[in-house]
């Protein structure tokens, strides 16, 4: 593939700085990474000295690249990536065989860069063990009801008189009823008309029973037990979530 002339000089013009940061990105390659047999992914491109360079390697490479080397033909940048991997591996090859590892300064250099991989590889693993969309999802509600940012909800409500028919409507609901079409035939608040409906609100346009209930309630869920304030007992729906 050929490059313009102007592409060509722009290439020829950020070499340096291109370089410099291919330096930087050599380090996380010190040793080849793990392979699936049979994936493309990771099939082995080059090897020098009895270090695999594998097809994974140059792609975590280019993805760390500055957006304004992704205009050059990825072939191009692929070549220029690999020879920069061989090269830095060569050098840091003959560095050694100098013994310039062994020296004070380099090593104190070479020890914080390994404790720097080493602490972002043990919290990745870490967080990977640990934190689950469900324990996201709860410590999100969490910080939801704890913070003063303010946040609306829309949702929608069943109102009856009594304990007992707050209950009938949760089990039918439960047997698969329309929430709506419920709220039209058997609310007895105003807003029945609407299947329920009370448009977005913040937490201090209800009485205190209703915003309790109704914050803590997921999206698309219903209250599971029936919520009592001075106009009824309530079920409610909550439609959707947002900040102001």
């Amino acid at each position: 593939m050929f490059l313009s002339d102007e592409l060509l000089r722009k290439w020829e013009y950020t070499t340096i700085q291109f370089s410099r940061l291919l330096l930087i990105i050599s380090f996380f390659f010190g040793a080849p990474a793990v392979s699936e047999p049979g994936a493309d992914y990771d099939k082995v491109i080059a090897e020098v000295n009895g270090f695999k360079i594998l097809s994974s390697d140059i792609e975590k490479a280019r993805q760390q690249l500055p957006q304004k080397f992704q205009e050059y033909p990825k072939t191009v940048v692929d070549e220029f990536l690999l020879n920069n991997i061989l090269n830095t591996r060569l050098v840091a090859d003959a560095a050694r065989k100098e013994g310039l590892d062994k020296n004070e300064n380099v090593a104190q250099r070479l020890q914080r860069i390994e404790d720097q991989i080493l602490n972002a590889i043990y919290f990745d693993r870490k967080i990977k063990q640990h934190v689950t969309n469900d324990k996201l999802k709860v410590r999100y509600r969490d910080y939801l009801q704890s913070t003063n940012a303010t946040i609306e909800i829309r949702a929608r409500h069943i109102l009856v008189q009594t304990r007992e028919q707050a209950l009938e409507v949760i089990g039918r609901l439960k047997n698969g009823e329309n929430f709506q079409d419920l709220a039209k035939s058997v609310s007895t608040g105003p807003s029945k008309t609407n299947g329920g409906d009370l448009g977005y609100f913040t937490r201090d346009k209800m009485v205190a029973p209703f915003s309790k209930a109704a914050f803590s309630t997921s999206v698309g869920e219903f209250t599971a037990v029936p919520v009592q304030t001075q106009f009824g007992w309530h079920i409610i729906k909550v439609e959707n979530k947002r900040n102001l």
